[in-house]
């Protein structure tokens, strides 16, 4: 059977809607994106309120509790969910979005450091809620209550309720409905996202530079060595100690972790978020950066390697579900690894592509979430890893063979059992991975 041509404007009508979901998913965000969404839900339900805030309580999904938990708030120096609603409710930007805690000044973080001291900020687990990304704030003042329901996404408010009457209600029940953004990803080819960051107009994909500006400021404010781990610091370190080599391989190692390093430890700069995460965002464009300067490559070859990374990560990311025990910088990083491919493959880029996503398919995937942390750095780390030796093996012709283990003959079958495997797989090891960090430490 004879297959059908795909007309100019089918297909220029696919690639507006991968450039329209990359502004989607590819935004700007000050600090990790689940203490965020709460703070975020705490500034809009002050600005609802129209008095000075006395007390809030927030409720959240337990997925959303194990990403909270730990990490370090932007321009507060203290973890937690507590802080973020607190700093978000009383100083808290609420038409900025995943940037609400941009402008805090020092007073308002000292008022929300005493609010929690206080313990006029409660934030627990919302018990029975379908959705595994649920931010819920309801503030008090002297007069009035209003409350504020996001899920989901970080930024999507769904009800907001002031003294019983609601003003906005547009929730419905949760899997009632496909989302026809996912069903438009799920059907996409990895050949047909090449074909799209190598043919669609530069002037329609040129904003992704904001993308590298952003995460490549993480990364150098990141080898100061003054936040998180100081991961990426440190192994700069050992280069000059003689302990590392200064090759391509570290520069992509260090300087991908350090932006993470920064970013997980409270810079008061934003990440270039990927499907909702900051890390994501990091793991799928600063690899590419690392070796669109290596090559000195021009600004559109360079733009282009963005699209590529961005739009594959996304797309690896609709397979698998919102928030889960899966660490999905993985998934970005194999969106790094097509990029990097790409520029350095000398013919066939496509090939080379799939072999590397086929290759990391075997290695790294499987990497435990166990919420936001200092720690993530580690993980991007190991998934940008991952990534540049797929990538060394695949110039090579080499890739892990369909017959191993997740491993499919087709990347794109590749990408689906990942999917499959955080999907139904690591529904219980999410549970236990919660438990155990609500119980830990306690002997």
């Amino acid at each position: 059977m004879k297959k059908r041509q795909v007309s100019t404007m089918e297909k220029m009508a696919v690639w507006k809607q991968m450039i329209d979901i990359i502004k989607t998913d590819v935004t700007p965000a000050t600090g990790c994106t689940e203490p965020i969404a709460l703070a975020y839900a705490a500034a809009v339900a002050a600005r609802e309120l129209g008095e000075p805030v006395r007390f809030i309580d927030g409720l959240v999904s337990a997925n959303l509790m194990k990403n909270g938990m730990g990490v370090t708030v932007p321009g507060t120096g203290m973890p937690g969910l507590a802080i973020a609603a607190a700093v978000g409710a009383i100083g808290g930007d609420a038409d900025a979005g995943l940037q609400v805690l941009q402008h805090l000044t020092p007073d308002v973080v000292a008022l929300g450091k005493k609010y929690v001291a206080d313990g006029k900020i409660t934030v627990s687990v919302k018990d029975n809620t379908p959705h595994v990304l649920y931010a819920e704030a309801v503030v008090y003042g002297e007069n009035h209550r209003v409350q504020v329901i996001i899920v989901d996404d970080h930024t999507n408010i769904v009800y907001i309720e002031k003294d019983g009457r609601p003003i906005l209600d547009e929730r419905v029940e949760a899997g009632s409905e496909e989302d026809p953004k996912i069903a438009f990803l799920n059907g996409l080819t990895l050949a047909k996202i090449v074909d799209f960051a190598e043919c669609v107009p530069y002037e329609d994909i040129a904003f992704l530079m904001e993308a590298e500006r952003l995460n490549d400021h993480l990364s150098k404010e990141g080898l100061t060595g003054t936040y998180g781990l100081k991961v990426g610091y440190n192994l700069q370190r050992m280069i000059k100690k003689g302990l590392l080599a200064d090759d391509l391989m570290q520069a992509v190692r260090i300087r991908s972790v350090a932006a993470s390093d920064a970013r997980m430890g409270g810079a008061a700069f934003p990440a270039m978020t990927n499907s909702g995460s900051g890390n994501q965002g990091i793991a799928a464009t600063e690899p590419v950066t690392v070796v669109a300067d290596f090559l000195k490559v021009d600004e559109e070859k360079r733009v282009r390697a963005l699209a590529l990374s961005s739009m594959v990560a996304i797309y690896a990311h609709s397979f698998l579900p919102k928030l889960s025990a899966f660490c999905a910088t993985v998934t970005a990083a194999m969106g790094a690894a097509a990029a990097m491919a790409w520029l350095l493959a000398d013919d066939e880029p496509l090939a080379v592509i799939e072999r590397a996503i086929a290759t990391m398919s075997g290695s790294v995937v499987g990497m435990v979430c166990d919420g936001a942390a200092n720690s993530c750095g580690m993980k991007v780390l190991a998934s940008v890893t991952s990534a540049y030796e797929a990538v060394l093996l695949a110039l090579s012709d080499v890739r892990v063979a369909g017959s191993d283990g997740l491993v499919a003959n087709s990347a794109d079958e590749c990408l689906r059992n990942v999917g499959f495997l955080a999907t139904k797989g690591m529904q219980q090891t999410d549970d236990e991975v919660l438990e155990i960090m609500l119980h830990k430490n306690q002997a």
